[in-house]
């Protein structure tokens, strides 16, 4: 039915129709073949170039005869039969009559093939940057964003901390498009992102916690930021009374920091007819990065923590990228 169609078209019409959708299939297809390594898109994107080829050899040769116009072809390469024909005497009184080949003629035809060149050209380069600027229809998960929290009334430990930064301010700063390679698996998606304006435990609500939480198929980081007076070297003696291991003292943006290793809680939650669950147990390990927050150390740090269910954990070069990246989004403690 389309090849009917076509026949019925003006050769000055029909010809540029199949150059202009031969050329852009053939150079579109050509392109994702290359992209993608694929030989049969490749052979595919040939047989169209060279389909296009041919029909402007075709054209090339119709323009051709048209300007010496010949005994034996036509303008769209037809035979014709080149007996003269009696040419009509002119009349008194009046002046001659147009050719049948006159440049108006020959304009019409270069207007045709031109706006029908146009038109098909328009078309194409629509359909080439459609993918661009309209929604996919792949089923490509989403990176999951950060909930927005800016109506939640802060609790009063953040009114009496001086620039708190809030949960949500951290899941902004965590939740980066490069968070993945940061720990050193580029091709996953976050599925979850999350951030509480929480206290911490056991200071009567008094001590600002703000904390956010990502997670990847691999790891989960956790971002919290602790607005307590404890120095780095406190901390550091406390963690070896504690559990923690692999404690290693460094400087991360010219602030105090520490690094050590401690496993997390397993907790299981039966939401059958009991509604019991199990005992609290020893989960993986999970690496910690606390850096203070301000050079001079006057209390106060931030915490970033990686770990996996697997139990694998990353280098700790990828925990002090993730800080290099994160510091400079929370404000520094001024000084009281």
């Amino acid at each position: 039915m389309l090849g009917f169609l076509l026949r019925l078209l003006p050769f000055w019409v029909r010809e540029p129709l199949l150059i202009a959708v031969g050329s852009v299939l053939g150079v579109r297809i050509m392109y994702l073949a290359v992209r993608d390594h694929d030989r049969v898109a490749a052979g595919l994107g040939v047989v169209f170039l060279v389909f296009t080829a041919i029909r402007v050899y075709a054209v090339i040769r119709a323009l051709r005869a048209r300007r010496n116009p010949s005994p034996t072809a036509s303008a769209d390469g037809a035979a014709v039969d080149a007996a003269p024909q009696p040419q009509p005497q002119p009349q008194a009184g009046t002046g001659p009559r147009p050719s049948p080949d006159t440049p108006e003629k020959e304009h019409n035809a270069w207007g045709q093939a031109v706006a029908a060149v146009a038109v098909f050209g328009a078309l194409a380069a629509a359909l080439w940057a459609a993918p661009r600027f309209m929604p996919s229809d792949d089923n490509a998960p989403q990176a999951a964003s950060c909930s927005g929290g800016a109506h939640e009334e802060l609790p009063k430990a953040y009114k009496d901390t001086p620039q708190p930064v809030t949960g949500e301010e951290l899941c902004k700063a965590l939740n980066r498009p490069d968070l993945a390679k940061l720990l050193g698996t580029p091709g996953e998606t976050a599925t979850t992102a999350s951030s509480t304006n929480n206290t911490a435990p056991l200071t009567d609500g008094k001590v600002a916690q703000p904390e956010t939480e990502v997670t990847f198929d691999t790891y989960t980081v956790n971002v919290s930021a602790t607005y307590n007076e404890l120095t780095t070297d406190q901390y550091v003696k406390l963690m070896k009374f504690g559990d923690e291991k692999d404690i290693k003292t460094l400087t991360v943006l010219g602030r105090p920091a520490v690094l050590s290793s401690d496993h997390t809680m397993k907790l299981e939650i039966n939401l059958g007819s009991g509604g019991s669950g199990g005992p609290v147990e020893q989960g993986p390990l999970a690496r910690t990065l606390s850096v203070a927050l301000d050079r001079n150390d006057r209390g106060g740090y931030c915490e970033i923590t990686v770990w996996s269910t697997s139990g694998a954990l990353p280098n700790d070069s990828a925990l002090l990228n993730i800080a290099e990246k994160v510091l400079p989004r929370i404000p520094e403690r001024p000084v009281r």
